[in-house]
């Protein structure tokens, strides 16, 4: 079993920054590509950001410039900078990854729970 552990959602002022972190524990032999999704009540979700096991990224247009991912393979996390905040980045932001399990043998999709993400002055 995966445990995907988001973190570092908070209250921010527009133009603020925030630093997520997406944290992978249980039987992992491999982590493969990780995604930022975000979700707003009533709202399909959004790919943010993406980031390859190789360390390759792609960006919604929305957030290009601005957020920038990252991961730390050593840790099992995944990070994603937001720099230069706006009020339409207010969202629950969710982390996807694709873990290859020791006891499965195989790969899956694992979801976190969420981090809450609100910006206003």
């Amino acid at each position: 079993q995966v445990q995907l552990v988001e973190s570092g959602g908070g209250l921010v002022q527009p133009g603020g920054s925030l630093r997520l972190s997406c944290a992978a524990s249980g039987s992992i032999f491999s982590i493969n590509a990780v995604d930022w999704y975000r979700q707003a009540p009533g709202k399909e979700r959004e790919l943010v950001a993406a980031i390859t096991s190789g360390g390759s990224t792609n960006y919604a247009d929305s957030v290009k410039g601005r957020f920038t991912i990252s991961r730390d393979n050593a840790k099992n996390t995944v990070y994603l900078q937001m720099n230069s905040l706006k009020p339409e980045d207010t969202d629950v932001y969710y982390c996807n990854a694709d873990v290859w399990t020791l006891a499965a043998g195989r790969n899956d999709y694992y979801w976190g729970q969420g981090t809450q993400v609100t910006v206003s002055s």
